[in-house]
């Protein structure tokens, strides 16, 4: 009899990974810590699809020997931390564990991939890169971090065509739990700290990022970013794809007189992505250079960059309400990121910032309002901390307080009215995890107070 796989974590990816598995012809059981009514439903439904479900079951060695005797191994959810104890147990004990992204490359290997990675804009560059192949006619699916999860894409495609690309987002969580994953293609848009609490250090970060460029083919790099330029001394530079936003020198693409260029000349204007921001010249640069080495022309690129409207929640337009636009940039869950997007506007806004903060240094965050922001509504958990953070740094700025988005919003947009400014940026610089599920949930609760806010006289 065929020994059981263990799925942990009843998420999108859990139930992807169970679901793939099941049809591979494999027992599967799924573990889950918690025990709500939706997830007892849920259950109901595996089990008739033949997916065991142990409800309200910690990931401990002891209730695991107890619920599936005949376990073969262990497939994680990427909230599932790999060196969770019980999984470093599992693993010393000689027990097969990987994550869902590695059952997931083993189904679709078949495919060429292009693995994006990075701490910020792998969602907009997955985003384009998709966007350019299949406008220029490919068969290429996004996948991983960003919508569908891996596995539902190899579930999807088990009776039919393999893709010409897959196009997928690779988070570290990701990353060091799928140990084979080659891309074909491998693109590192940039790094700064993030993810500590999970990771520990910036140098094991640091690693499980590098590691997946380790197994790319070939490697797209984000020259402006000095720690890619360091790390990047490990790797063979014939291999090596450099971009930069200044001029061409010795990358393979930069920018001058407004073209991205290449050693051929001109490939296509700047001006044909109409997103704003430095880094979305840099996200630019690296989906043009992975579009090119998949074989697409310059004027393909140009085709479906001109055509491509953006990314929900980063830097999304949402509405303009008694004159002030809102601006959802949800998706900036770390300090580094919230800079990219202040240094994207053009004049001063009201900021709506907090969540739950995360570890790092918020220096560069308060340094980059100067000039960019005139007043900041501070909202969730980390609010008291933004606050006393911007007092020190920047005296100047107008502070306030609120409980939640639901009263940061209209707070936020008195404020914009009564200073005479054009624009609310919702750029929290923090995790969406205190009073929200995703950064998604965030982003949709906040266009939806604004929209609500578009309705009334």
């Amino acid at each position: 009899m065929t020994p059981t796989m263990v799925v942990v974590g009843m998420g999108r990816s859990g139930l992807a990974a169970a679901r793939l598995l099941r049809a591979e012809g494999r027992p599967v059981h799924l573990l889950e810590s918690q025990a709500t009514p939706a997830q007892h439903v849920l259950a109901e439904e595996l089990c008739s699809q033949g997916i065991a479900v142990s409800l309200g079951v910690p990931l401990r060695s002891e209730s695991l020997d107890a619920v599936v005797p005949d376990l073969a191994g262990l497939v994680l959810s990427p909230g599932i931390s790999w060196n969770h104890p019980s999984v470093l147990a599992l693993r010393r004990r000689g027990l097969v564990v990987f994550g869902e992204m590695e059952l997931a490359w083993r189904a679709l290997a078949q495919s060429p991939w292009i693995g994006i990675t990075g701490t910020n804009g792998k969602t907009t560059i997955t985003t384009l890169v998709g966007h350019l192949l299949r406008q220029a006619g490919l068969d290429a699916p996004t996948c991983g971090n960003i919508g569908v999860a891996a596995s539902e894409l190899a579930l999807q495609r088990r009776c039919a065509e393999p893709p010409d690309w897959v196009v997928a987002e690779l988070s570290s969580y990701q990353i060091e739990a799928a140990p084979s994953l080659a891309p074909r293609i491998g693109v590192w848009s940039n790094l700064s700290p993030d993810h500590l609490e999970r990771h520990g250090t910036v140098e094991h970060y640091t690693a499980i990022k590098a590691s997946l460029l380790d197994r790319s083919a070939v490697r797209v790099l984000n020259g402006d970013d000095p720690v890619l330029r360091e790390v990047a001394r490990r790797w063979d530079p014939l291999g090596l794809r450099w971009i930069t936003t200044g001029p061409r020198g010795d990358a393979w693409l930069g920018i001058e007189a407004d073209q991205v260029v290449s050693a051929a000349g001109p490939l296509l204007p700047v001006a044909a992505l109409t997103l704003p921001g430095v880094h979305n010249r840099q996200n630019l640069l690296l989906a043009t250079a992975a579009a090119l080495e998949a074989g697409l022309s310059p004027a393909a690129i140009e085709a479906g960059v001109r055509s491509f409207q953006g990314v929900p929640h980063r830097l999304e337009g949402v509405a303009s309400v008694h004159g002030v636009h809102f601006i959802n940039d949800s998706k900036a869950t770390n300090y580094d990121a919230a800079c990219m997007a202040l240094q994207a506007m053009e004049a001063p806004v009201v900021l709506l910032a907090g969540g739950r903060a995360k570890q790092g240094e918020m220096t560069a965050w308060i340094e980059a309002m100067d000039g960019k922001v005139a007043a900041v509504v501070l909202f969730g958990e980390a609010r008291e901390l933004f606050d006393a953070a911007i007092a020190s740094g920047r005296p100047e700025i107008e502070r306030l307080l609120a409980v939640d988005l639901a009263a940061a919003v209209p707070l936020s947009l008195e404020r914009a009215r009564t200073l005479g400014l054009a624009t609310v940026l919702l750029s929290p610089a923090a995790a969406s995890f205190d009073q929200f599920e995703s950064y998604e949930q965030r982003g949709d609760q906040f266009r939806e107070l604004v929209l609500s806010a578009c309705r009334k006289p």
